[in-house]
């Protein structure tokens, strides 16, 4: 279970342009005590439509808040797409690196070479700024499996062990409702690559289906969260830990009657 603690202005669910780091901490805490196993930390919105930040606003926003949880051997997530960002993490003790971009930037790989982290690969078709328009694929199943399975054969020939790696389809990172459908549907075939990571937590998918504005689609995320565990998800990245922790406890207890 890893619990979202996004430190940004504009994240496109629980963005606060006001949000402390004090605030984060404090959120983080909550989310660990309902049942967080991963802090997925992040000081970048990667919402569609979402411009770049700079390197060091990025890092200020959420320094504080890795150095709270590694002193306290709480396992973090990075989620940043920098590799200058990924080097002062991993010098600040950090578990993880979530990358939306998959290792793709130049001096990406060379960083986190030589850690011993945990490395979840994305599916991102575009950028931020322009995914969502117009998304196209001839299969997106097939698309994204062969993008992930490439990159987890470019970082096995980099050195680094297939054991670190995690692969995440990218819900909504370029695609329309009937891709995140067809994605989720099949979700299992990934897990021939790697362990799959799910995020689907309040997502425009979810209200294209219920017609809910994002703080008012618990039901759906949480649904959302049990179908991507019944495909095969390993991991799933989610706003609304509690919840999803209880939902996915009925489902193993009646997967395990």
């Amino acid at each position: 279970m890893m619990g979202i603690v996004n430190v940004t202005p504009d994240s496109f669910s629980d963005g606060n342009p006001h949000l402390t780091a004090e605030a984060a901490i404090s959120h983080g805490e909550v989310l660990l005590k309902q049942g967080a196993d991963i802090l997925d930390i992040g000081g970048e919105s990667t919402r569609p439509g979402a411009q770049p930040v700079e390197t060091e606003t990025e890092w200020q926003r959420i320094a504080p808040i890795l150095d709270h949880f590694a002193k306290q051997n709480v396992c973090i997530s990075v989620d940043s797409m920098k590799p200058e960002i990924m080097q002062r993490a991993l010098e600040h003790g950090v578990d993880i690196i979530n990358d939306v971009m998959a290792l793709q930037a130049p001096g990406a790989i060379d960083v986190v070479r030589k850690s011993r982290c945990g490395l979840i690969l994305m599916h991102m078709k575009g950028k931020p700024a322009t995914m969502q328009i117009a998304p196209f694929y001839q299969e997106p199943v097939d698309e994204v499996k062969d993008f992930l399975a490439q990159r987890v054969l470019t970082l096995q020939a980099a050195g680094i062990d297939r054991s670190r790696l995690v692969v995440d389809p990218g819900f909504g990172f370029g695609k329309t409702l009937e891709h995140n459908l067809k994605l989720l549907r099949t979700l299992g075939q990934l897990k021939e690559i790697a362990p799959v990571l799910a995020g689907i937590s309040r997502k425009s998918m979810l209200g294209s289906i219920t017609g809910q504005p994002i703080h008012k689609r618990l039901a759906a995320s949480v649904t959302a969260a049990v179908l991507a565990v019944q495909a095969g998800a390993n991991i799933v990245r989610v706003h609304d830990v509690e919840a999803t922790v209880d939902a996915l406890k009925i489902l193993a207890a009646v997967q395990s009657a």
